[in-house]
């Protein structure tokens, strides 16, 4: 399903940045560079308690030294604003609901504002801040400090240059002071994008409305393949106690008013801008092997969560080190952290090394509600809903005021398109005219403990720290893959998971299908209890493969979602490290940086064999096959083959499906795709190979297949050329960063050539270890999400691990930083990482004192 970004159309700017930054190379050299900051030599910060240290590598990566806890973040404050501060203010803008007051008039930025005030995110954050561990508040203040430190005195020209842009058009006033609370707004956006199945429970519901056969719409959900594709988990690794739930969906969904309700919530869903990732291409792979099967006799962890790809990209490198590692000031940590917040969110200290990747876990309901004005039905009776007033400001133009109606399942997110009426039964008391309205459900919409869990990962030492850090990690909720330096591996599953009703004599919905709100009986139950939370530590095989595939096998475990990836990217890596691993083999980081990269296509080993045992009957048209026969199934950059099987695998896609799917179902080739098609293969007659826009004709299995290998030829060639040996996959599946907010089509070229950079031919796929997704339905085979980052940790020698950005660790488009390592990151190269003290000195380029 296709989602909307905030489109800016800066009418002006073409003509006066030619005015601005053309007219005079001097004035363009001023304007572009004048953001950059001062990287060496001495700065003043006041707060301080003592100097402090931040050297840079060649790749202008910071490792920050303190005394004290409290200057190590107020450091990391200012370092995050000399480099990332539009991106900081961009996200907290997006985060409160403000987004109309950064770019002015905007349809879209005005329905994300209203969409997120709905949500509350930022009044959420306000009360997690109410409950957080007193260390992580002194860290958030500090942090706070530091940026605000490096804003005080500056005019907005002088932070980024995309304020000189937008003032063009709008006023650009000096930035807010930033706040704490700007860092936990951030963690729910992120919570936003990896909450699991929301997008699978409304395409459920909305395409019942066309098929009207839950048999037939669970056909193209089907469960997840644990015969195929193992589970994180075995059996031997949990306990048999399950809490699963029936999956037959509980609503009418046939009934005009209520899919018009449905409509709407997902509309208004739609207009949520995307900060970490969207659709099902975001993942990660992380897995972790232990000693007995490495060349150092210590565990290697490798991970790189797939996002979506921005400019700049959604990760800063960064060292954080005490110079007294104590209880006092107790961090020396490096890794990955978002800027905007303190700490770091995935890399390793000294004694443990951890990786993430998405769950997944059902931890959002959608909740149909029969309301009345302010009154909400509930079981025979009513109660009264919720109401608060939002005003959004517009910078240079009207406020806007909505009206935020909430039941106790959650807001109404309906409320925000107007899709006409719905209804006009009487309500249980007796009222008159009810209409239909969907509430979210969602567990991130309480306040947690998410920025303790952050920080209490980076000094963990042990399983039974992990396992505290589980209890606190609430949402995103996030496979956990961790190795210690005294030779153990692990896995924790953590997130508050809801638990959902088994009725006596009825049969409830799991969380797959929308929930009748009226009917308490499918409230929420409390949530799963963290103990009893899926884990393992030191499993028999000494591998563990966390790729967003389902975490126990089924029956096994608390119930968490039946909406996994479908695990062709975590079942090539247990392959691929078995295979290593056999007669006492062993693995190091170039092994795992390999492995990393390995761009084997598990739709070709479902599909070739068939599609090879058709006549196409013409010698013209039978070149795209031919080039099938000899294809090693890999999806190198350089292959023609990959090309032409992409566009095998979209069209049949189209051919088979989108006649019976509603508009804005069109099939996105992910991987569940694949094990929908991969159980039909074996259907040749099945309704669904039907094409139903060729009435009289009834289509199977091979008349498909061949009618999309005969137009994929002829689509490769208009759009590559005649002769098949001159296509590549590269030319069609490009990686294309583009900033949030100055990168689209709208903006002047001029703008968008210094803001992004210029896009790079790449290999891999969807549900390839590689993973650089792409949408079948979007008519392009551009990436739409990819590994963010790559790490691969060496418990036997940190100094040997190794790392790599998608872009670079600055946001300033004029500075060496901010794409330099984009190429090696498309070719699957990676660099040193060192982290001992001598291998950080020994590898600094710029040192910068911060001076009380």
């Amino acid at each position: 399903m296709s989602r909307r970004a905030v489109r800016l159309t800066l009418a002006s700017v073409a003509i006066v940045l030619v005015v601005a930054l053309v007219a005079s190379i001097v004035a363009a050299f001023v304007v572009v560079r004048r953001p950059l900051p001062q990287t060496s030599g001495t700065l003043h910060l006041d707060g301080l308690s003592a100097p402090v240290s931040v050297t840079r590598d060649a790749r202008g990566i910071p490792t920050i030294t303190a005394k004290t806890s409290e200057d190590l973040f107020r450091a990391q404050g200012y370092v995050a604003a000399q480099d990332r501060f539009f991106e900081m203010d961009y996200r907290r803008h997006v985060t409160a609901g403000r987004l109309s007051e950064l770019v002015g008039e905007n349809d879209d930025a005005l329905e994300a504002d209203k969409v997120i005030r709905t949500f509350g995110w930022r009044r959420v954050a306000q009360q997690e801040w109410a409950i957080l561990e007193p260390q992580t508040k002194l860290a958030l203040q500090a942090y706070a400090d530091g940026v605000n430190a490096y804003l005080a005195g500056k005019a907005p020209s002088q932070i980024a240059v995309e304020y000189t842009v937008l003032g063009l058009q709008v006023d650009t006033d000096a930035p807010e002071q930033w706040d704490p609370v700007d860092s936990l707004a951030w963690l729910k956006a992120m919570a936003w994008d990896l909450r699991g199945n929301y997008d699978d429970e409304l395409s459920r519901a909305r395409t019942f409305a066309s098929v009207r056969d839950v048999e037939k719409v669970d056909q193209l959900f089907p469960a997840y393949p644990q015969d195929v594709n193992a589970p994180i988990l075995t059996k031997a690794d949990v306990s048999d106690k399950a809490t699963t739930a029936s999956a037959e969906q509980p609503l009418d969904l046939g009934d005009h008013d209520v899919q018009k309700a449905l409509a709407a919530a997902d509309e208004a869903l739609s207009a949520v801008p995307h900060l970490v990732g969207e659709g099902e291409g975001v993942g990660s792979n992380s897995w972790v092997v232990d000693g007995s099967h490495t060349a150092s006799g210590k565990p290697i962890l490798a991970n790189d969560p797939h996002l979506s790809i921005s400019a700049p990209g959604i990760w800063q490198q960064i060292g954080l080190r005490c110079e007294q590692v104590g209880d006092a000031c107790p961090y020396d940590v490096s890794g990955f952290s978002f800027a905007g917040m303190p700490g770091v969110v995935i890399g390793h200290n000294g004694d443990l090394a951890w990786g993430l990747t998405n769950l997944g876990a059902d931890v959002t309901d959608f909740f149909l509600e029969r309301v009345n004005g302010t009154v909400v039905q509930r079981d025979d009776g009513t109660e009264p809903m919720s109401i608060r007033t939002e005003t959004i400001k517009v910078n240079g133009g009207d406020d806007v005021t909505i009206q935020v109606r909430s039941t106790r399942h959650g807001p109404i997110i309906s409320d925000v398109v107007d899709l006409g009426g719905t209804g006009n039964s009487p309500l249980p008391d007796g009222t008159s005219g009810h209409g239909y309205a969907v509430a979210l459900g969602w567990t991130a919409l309480a306040p947690g403990h998410t920025a303790d869990a952050l920080l209490a990962i980076d000094v963990a030492k042990n399983a039974t720290d992990i396992a505290k850090v589980g209890r606190l990690l609430e949402v995103p909720s996030q496979n956990i893959v961790f190795a210690t330096a005294d030779g153990h591996i692990g896995y924790q599953a953590p997130g508050r998971i809801p638990v959902r009703a088994r009725i006596p004599g009825e049969v409830p919905s799991d969380g797959t299908w929308p929930r009748p709100g009226w009917d308490s009986a499918y409230d929420w139950q409390g949530y799963v209890d963290p103990t009893d939370m899926p884990h393992v530590l030191d499993p028999k095989s000494g591998i563990i493969v966390a790729a967003n595939q389902q975490v126990t096998p089924r029956g096994t475990g608390p119930f968490l979602t039946k909406d996994w990836d479908y695990g062709f990217r975590s079942q090539r890596i247990h392959d691929l490290l078995e295979a290593a691993t056999a007669d006492d083999g062993t693995l190091d980081v170039a092994a795992m940086n390999t492995i990393q990269t390995d761009q084997h296509n598990p739709y070709a080993d479902v599909l070739v064999p068939t599609l090879l045992s058709l006549n196409i009957g013409n010698d013209f048209d039978d070149d795209g096959q031919d080039l099938l026969r000899t294809w090693d199934r890999v999806n190198d950059k350089d292959s023609p083959a990959a090309a032409y099987f992409a566009a095998v695998w979209s069209t049949i896609l189209r051919l088979a499906f989108d006649d019976d799917l509603p508009d804005g179902e069109s099939p996105t080739g992910d991987s569940r795709w694949l094990e929908v098609v991969r159980g039909l293969l074996d259907e040749p007659d099945s309704p669904w190979w039907d094409d139903r826009s060729t009435p009289g004709v009834v289509e199977g299995r091979d008349e498909v297949l061949t009618r999309a290998m005969v137009s994929a030829r002829r689509q490769l060639t208009a759009q590559l050329g005649r002769d098949p040996q001159d296509w590549t996959w590269g030319r069609l599946h490009e990686a294309a960063p583009e900033h949030a907010v100055l990168g689209g089509d709208s903006i002047p070229a001029l703008v968008r050539r210094l803001v992004n950079p210029q896009p790079l031919q790449v290999g891999g796929g969807s549900s390839m270890v590689d993973a650089t997704a792409w949408d079948a339905s979007s008519g392009s085979y551009g990436v739409t999400s990819a590994p963010s980052m790559r790490m691969v940790v060496d418990l036997g020698d940190l100094d040997s691990s190794t790392w790599v950005n998608l872009t670079g660790s600055s946001g300033h488009p004029a500075s060496k930083h901010y794409t330099d390592q984009f190429s090696a990151w498309a070719h699957g190269t990676t660099f040193p990482w060192p982290f001992t003290a001598a291998g950080v000195q020994a590898d600094a380029k710029d040192r910068l004192t911060l001076s009380p």
